[in-house]
């Protein structure tokens, strides 16, 4: 194998992954200021926090891997030069999260109650519910700007979603300092103050976005006769069968997260504190992922365009191995300052303690989180949804959960083994979604060179 082959093109994916990753970087940092900012008031209020983005979630991954249908089919569109193509997947991919923002809303209004029911400290829960109240309606702008997002990713202009992220990290920062603490004549919300700064940077976030796509000159064709009024059956039937499946692939793996934290939960507020810790951090490695998933997508989606198979291969593998790169360095990095990172969230020895053992582990499982969403996004720029939908369910339930769940309630490894399945789990679904994509690219290749 000449490496330099796929190393030539990492220059041109890093041009563009690195603004999707610093935006997506940017929104795992609102959770992180949240986090660090509620943790300066005890383990219980960011033990609150945990729980209930770790519920948010379980409902946000459903819309958000909803919207993902929109790049490869917008990338698709750019690669064959069809303006019009485009502009109709625009038009009804907007409309699709605009639907999906207010649906989300309501289901988190209606979810509350579950709180009680997943053996949960009852002082977290009560924690969480004011602060999952006001979240619940951030998720109206924010299903918005992802509607807007997707649709400049597949265009391979990732910047502006990228700056949106970047301002609006200052903005929740601010509102927090404000609101959370008491500052400048406002009242002193504490937990429900750092709800109130990431439901106002998100607004920001689509006003941010809708001023971008009606003044760049980029976007302007994709804005021709634009409008709502003209919504077709076909065309949301065709986003709708990408996206359902794209959406239950990010709800598995999110929701067996989700399930992780009840789980710390159920072993006490320290063990959920520390769990929220190591998450947060190894959150924040796999926006480094997506960002490289999405250039995945938008890169396969253009050949798909071309029908060029033994091309996309190569530029598919480039990013694979790329990941790999970046990955091992975030795998060493955890495990060499497995003792210092969790001193910046909490001062609670106990919490550091476990946090340190599970930031190890997080380190382990860095190669194969990486690689089971870059793959995932190859497969994506496909339009090969539906069989990778079923080796994640596999990998996450089948595989994952069962050992998460038998190694925490009934091992002494308690939250370690929370952390072990996930482990397990993420490099099964790494495995079985490689092979996925190595049979589909060299049949789609044999068949192109059968027609030629």
């Amino acid at each position: 194998m000449n490496l330099s082959n796929y190393t030539s093109e990492f220059k041109k994916n890093l041009y563009i992954a690195y603004p999707v990753m610093l935006g997506q970087l940017g929104h795992v940092l609102v959770g992180l200021a949240d986090n660090i900012m509620v943790g300066k008031l005890g383990a219980a209020p960011l033990a609150s926090v945990s729980l209930a983005n770790g519920l948010m979630f379980v409902f946000l991954s459903l819309g958000i891997g909803f919207t993902f249908a929109i790049t490869p089919l917008i990338a698709e569109a750019d690669g064959e030069k069809n303006i019009e193509k485009g502009r109709t997947i625009f038009q009804h991919g907007l409309f699709l999260s605009i639907i999906l923002g207010f649906i989300i809303c309501g289901l988190l209004l209606l979810s509350k109650p579950l709180m009680y029911y997943i053996q949960q400290p009852v002082e977290v829960v009560e924690l969480a519910i004011p602060y999952f109240e006001v979240i619940a309606y951030s998720m109206i702008p924010l299903m918005i700007f992802q509607g807007f997002k997707q649709f400049a990713d597949g265009l391979s202009l990732t910047k502006y979603a990228m700056q949106a992220t970047i301002i609006a990290n200052i903005i929740n920062v601010f509102f927090n300092y404000v609101l959370i603490y008491g500052k400048f004549g406002f009242p002193a919300y504490g937990v429900v103050g750092s709800a109130y700064g990431t439901l106002i940077s998100r607004f920001f976030m689509v006003i941010f976005m809708i001023y971008i796509v009606s003044k760049r000159k980029e976007f302007q064709p994709y804005l021709e006769k634009f409008s709502f009024n003209h919504i077709k059956k076909s065309v949301v039937k065709r986003i709708y069968n990408l996206g359902y499946p794209t959406a239950l692939q990010m709800w598995f793996e999110v929701s067996l997260f989700a399930s992780g934290v009840f789980l710390a939960g159920a072993l006490g507020t320290n063990a959920q504190a520390a769990n929220q810790i190591a998450l947060n951090l190894a959150s924040m490695t796999f926006m480094i992922a997506i960002g490289l998933g999405v250039t995945a997508t938008v890169r396969v989606g253009n050949q798909k365009g071309l029908n060029n198979y033994k091309e996309l291969r190569r530029i598919a593998i480039s990013i694979f191995l790329l990941m790999m790169i970046i990955d091992l360095f975030f795998a060493l990095g955890f495990i060499a300052f497995k003792d210092i990172l969790p001193t910046y969230y909490v001062q609670n020895e106990n919490v550091i303690e476990t946090a340190a053992i599970l930031i190890v582990i997080a380190g382990f499982f860095q190669l194969s989180d990486g690689i089971q969403a870059v793959v995932l996004g190859a497969l994506r720029g496909l339009q090969d949804v539906k069989i990778p939908m079923g080796i994640t369910f596999i990998a996450y339930w089948i595989i994952g959960f069962p050992i998460c769940y038998y190694l925490a309630l009934h091992t002494e490894l308690k939250a370690s083994g929370i952390w072990i399945g996930l482990l397990i789990s993420l490099t099964a679904s790494a495995i079985m979604l490689y092979i996925r994509f190595n049979l589909l690219t060299k049949k789609l290749i044999v068949e192109k060179n059968g027609t030629t």
